[in-house]
């Protein structure tokens, strides 16, 4: 949702912000651990109920997702393992802190709706898991899936924003938009995906049915420009004339010319 530039931008802050940190001694995969430590910190906040002060830890939570980023590249430690960490503890933060709403609904005493907070509060979390699995699925088979409403930052300021600005009050509204704009993005990403496998299933069938077409014609008859028209009960080799030989001798049967 966010474009390229605004990304670039954000990134260049954040790798003006995180030099201190780097002379410091400190690694991207020390980053992306203490950002899971503090979403299970904010799910604890916002399990006991103190949901605009657990918005503005779910935003510095969100934050720390692109300090170990910017960390990577001031180091220059961009690693395999670091890209697989990161995106796996990215996951296990979004669900503890969805956990923390629903053990808020499920102890908040005449909390309205209860069971509604629950519901999508779970259908947030599963679709939330689907954009990502999306889009590492379709990544794994070489296809690219990065398209949709919501990626992660944009889930994490909408959740934010709903809980800083409304509260409890806004809690089931929150949850409803942040579920059905979940799901929607991994429609979205499914529909793009088999978009571009049709494509490119189809130009694998173009290439594939081409060799199939010329074995065809060989079988069937085709015309030689070099030699006129070759048949299938005479491919041995006879009355097929070759280059350059103006007698009009045929060549001999399993004989080739060699050079």
């Amino acid at each position: 949702m966010f474009g390229p530039d605004l990304q670039k931008r954000a990134r260049e802050f954040a790798e003006r912000l995180v030099r201190p940190l780097a002379a410091l001694g400190l690694t991207p995969n020390m980053a992306t651990f203490l950002g899971f430590l503090f979403s299970c910190v904010t799910a604890v906040v916002l399990a006991t109920g103190n949901l605009r002060i657990g918005a503005l830890m779910v935003l510095l939570s969100g934050a720390f997702d692109m300090v170990d980023g910017a960390l990577a590249r001031v180091r220059n430690q961009k690693t395999t393992f670091g890209a697989f960490f990161d995106s796996t503890l990215d996951r296990y933060s979004e669900a503890v802190v969805l956990l923390g709403l629903i053990v808020f609904a499920l102890t908040a005493p005449a909390l309205p709706q209860r069971n509604w907070i629950v519901a999508l509060a779970y259908v947030a979390g599963i679709g939330s898991l689907m954009v990502s699995y999306t889009r590492a699925r379709a990544e794994g088979l070489g296809l690219d899936a990065k398209s949709g409403l919501l990626a992660r930052p944009e889930r994490v300021i909408l959740l934010a924003a709903g809980l800083l600005i409304g509260g409890q009050d806004w809690l089931l509204w929150t949850l409803l938009i942040l579920a059905a704009a979940s799901v929607l993005t991994s429609i979205q990403r499914i529909v793009a995906v088999r978009r571009v496998a049709l494509r490119a299933d189809e130009s694998a069938s173009s290439v594939e049915s081409a060799p199939s077409s010329a074995s065809r014609n060989s079988r069937n008859g085709a015309w030689r420009p070099e030699g006129g028209w070759s048949l299938p009960f005479f491919s041995s080799g006879r009355h097929r004339r070759t280059p350059g030989d103006s007698s009009g001798s045929s060549v001999t049967s399993g004989r080739a010319t060699r050079r």
